[in-house]
């Protein structure tokens, strides 16, 4: 996207609407406790408004088109600020984090009309040449500029700017439908999740159940007036229930009810908003010259065209399918029946049980929250000097969230940081990182710092303990952190080109990046405190959680591959999709895929990544990203996980540097060299298979 950003004085309109007004919070942060659910109406029609205003001011503008009063149009002196931007951030970060029915209703109302004033703004002929003459004839800028100005300029191109009267009318029509259509799912899929319960009242039925799934359950029935037990679909429920519950039918039942959401009849059902959007995108990609939508959207991404996905997909398939066989046989022989989906977590946590002696239990009494905060927040301040600060004067939105002031190594302060940690009923499930403010040096020179939140759905704490965290339940805080941290240490010129604003197939490095200290001891040695006792996780348990590290490693990755072969298939579609969306998604993912597919079971109508969110034909992302990510932690394990000197160059040249240069090229300056497989294969104790070399591997050097 460009860095035009229209914004205009303040008007007396909204006097007491806080987004017409300086915040006055500590950092300029928003008022969360002010705004009330009429603010957001006013302060979107005044937004568009105003910047209809500026186009005007900007297309009518006598002078030559230059680089400062075509592509930085947003005006910085005090008094201005981008009203649209504004409003938008922390609404939609809301829908997502603390929704209601209300909130759901003024998303459908405002939807269309946000849409319809970007697509205005994208195929205004005006502006387009005003940046077209700036994009042909411009001199003398610095990289950071000359790819501001390229993405400005391929933004319009790629948003319709070349088309002609009747193209752009349609191109209007398609977008706007699947705007709302992708809202609509989101709605549906959040509605549908958080309808379902299991309400157990007998307790022989919490048979293999441990304390903490039982005491999490007892206060969710607690908190909606109801004797016994309650499990959700939330993955703090979820989870334990699968795993250590010895009630078969109920595993099934609670199986069943997670995978076939949204597929009912009944007003969630998302079978035809799904193929409606699969088309829509389509359609939109060949309106713009593309053959597929995969074509129109890997033209900005590192992997550049869909052969090359497919490649490392097939590639991950050869490679890691032979171990995953085996890791299912052994469930078999474990189960002694026939292996249905319901079972899989429940023996696997047996199998694990026998060949290491561990399981996630064992670990929670060593994972109390705070000290997981503890223990992250140091992990930071040992690499790169960083400290946190809870600061309870900064306003948040739910009294779970916490706030914190950000300080770099020299005390300067660096950015404002918000957690939210625990699943509740306005929370849409998964974890994610976002920005209520991003990075960028305005036209003073002051470096205006960003403000993050990372949102997840954690275990809650009850009456009887703290928060336990699961050990992958760390691995999640620390994902998401590393998003944060790509946030946090940006130090760009553009707000555009700032943070997390990378292409999609890079923007997982530093969150995957950071998921390696999980298993690091002498990052456990840091925080891991039993909860009572204080004493230390034990040698011998550290050591079995190393050990067992890469457990069902094969098939957790082929479970990636699934998705970003289901993901592929959609959105290589060259002709109108028709088919049933059960059986074509059974077939996409089928080469991935080790036991017999059920057939009411559906991923498709809840896939947010690439029917509601940014990943449409970008689910390989993941994997490709873990390439990068095992082959920069190599370096860190040669020098040491804790090097300050390797910390301080992976800051410089990847977490700060944002989308100013290709990928590729930050990674190189690094890194030394192209990654490769290889280190990838040896974290997950794969063999590379013997047709491949390993500078044949289709791995992200090759996607330029």
């Amino acid at each position: 996207m460009s860095e035009i950003r229209f914004a205009t004085p303040h008007s007396d309109r909204g006097s007491e609407n806080p987004f017409f007004e300086p915040y006055g919070t500590p950092h300029d942060t928003v008022p969360f406790d002010r705004i009330r659910l009429e603010h957001y109406e006013e302060a979107f029609l005044e937004g568009i408004r105003r910047d209809n205003e500026q186009i005007e001011k900007t297309i009518n503008n006598p002078e030559k088109p230059t680089f400062d009063n075509t592509i930085i149009n947003t005006e910085e002196d005090e008094g201005y600020y981008d009203l649209l931007s504004r409003v938008s951030t922390v609404f939609f970060n809301l829908l997502s984090a603390e929704t209601n029915d209300e909130m759901d209703a003024l998303a459908q109302k405002m939807q269309p009309l946000l849409t319809q004033h970007a697509n205005d703004v994208r195929l205004n002929p005006r502006l387009f040449e005003r940046v077209r003459q700036v994009h042909l004839h411009h001199r003398r800028l610095t990289p950071e500029e000359q790819m501001l100005l390229d993405n400005c300029y391929d933004g319009f191109v790629r948003s319709g700017a070349l088309l002609d009267d009747a193209g752009k009318d349609k191109l209007r029509q398609l977008t706007e439908e699947a705007s709302m259509l992708s809202l609509q799912f989101s709605q549906n899929l959040l509605k549908e999740n958080k309808a379902f319960e299991l309400h157990i009242t007998d307790e022989a039925q919490l048979d293999g159940l441990p304390d903490t799934a039982r005491e999490a359950a007892a206060l969710t029935a607690q908190e909606q007036g109801k004797q016994g037990w309650v499990f959700t679909l939330d993955m703090p429920s979820y989870s334990p229930f699968m795993t250590y519950s010895t009630q078969r039918e109920l595993r099934k039942q609670l199986y069943m009810a997670r995978n076939t959401v949204c597929t009912h009849d009944n007003s969630e059902n998302n079978f035809d908003i799904c193929k409606r959007i699969i088309n829509l995108r389509r359609e939109i990609a060949q309106l713009l010259g593309y053959k597929t939508y995969a074509d129109y959207v890997l033209k900005r991404r590192m992997a550049s065209n869909p052969r090359k996905v497919y490649r490392l997909l097939d590639d991950l398939v050869d490679a890691y399918k032979p171990t995953a066989i085996k890791e299912r046989e052994e469930l078999k022989k474990m189960a002694k029946a026939e292996l249905k989906p319901w079972d899989a977590g429940f023996y696997s946590h047996k199998l694990q049980m026998k060949k290491y002696n561990i399981d996630q239990e064992m670990l929670r009494p060593y994972f109390e929250l705070s000290k997981v905060i503890d223990g992250v927040f140091g992990l930071a301040n040992r690499l790169y000097g960083i400290t946190f600060k809870k600061n309870k004067d900064i306003p948040v939105y739910h009294p779970d969230v916490k706030a914190y002031e950000v300080f770099d190594k020299d005390g300067s302060y660096l950015a404002v940081f918000y957690a939210d940690f625990h699943p509740r009923k306005g929370k849409q499930g998964g974890a994610w990182m976002t920005s209520y403010q991003g990075q960028c040096i305005d036209r003073k020179g002051e470096n205006i710092r960003p403000h993050v939140s990372v949102v997840m759905n954690l275990t809650k704490p009850t009456a009887e303990r703290p928060a336990l965290l699961t050990l992958g339940e760390v691995e999640t805080f620390l994902h998401e952190f590393g998003h944060s941290l790509h946030g946090i240490f940006a130090n760009t010129r553009f707000e555009s080109l700032s943070g997390t604003n990378v292409w999609w197939d890079f923007v997982e490095l530093p969150s995957q990046f950071m998921e390696n200290y999980a298993v690091e001891k002498e990052f456990l040695r840091t925080f891991a405190f039993h909860y009572q006792t204080g004493e230390p996780l034990p040698d011998e348990l550290i050591t079995r959680i190393i050990k067992s590290r890469n457990f069902m490693a094969a098939t957790a990755c082929l479970r990636q591959v699934s998705f970003g072969l289901l993901d592929m298939a959609y959105y290589t579609q060259r002709e109108a999709f028709t088919s049933d969306i059960i059986p074509f998604e059974k077939q996409a993912w089928k080469k991935a895929i080790l036991g017999r597919q059920l057939p009411d079971t559906c991923m498709t109508v809840q896939f947010s990544h690439i029917m509601a969110g940014g990943y449409a034909a970008g689910y390989y992302s993941y994997k490709w990203a873990e390439v990068l990510d095992a082959d920069a932690f190599s370096v860190f394990k040669r020098h040491g996980i804790f090097d300050q000197e390797t910390a301080q160059r992976f800051r410089n040249e990847i977490l700060s540097k944002g989308g100013t240069e290709h990928p590729m090229t930050l990674y190189k300056r690094f890194r030394g060299c192209e990654p490769t497989i290889d280190a990838l294969l040896k974290r997950n104790g794969i063999k590379s298979p013997k047709t491949h070399n390993a500078h044949n591997t289709h791995t992200p050097h090759q996607a330029h």
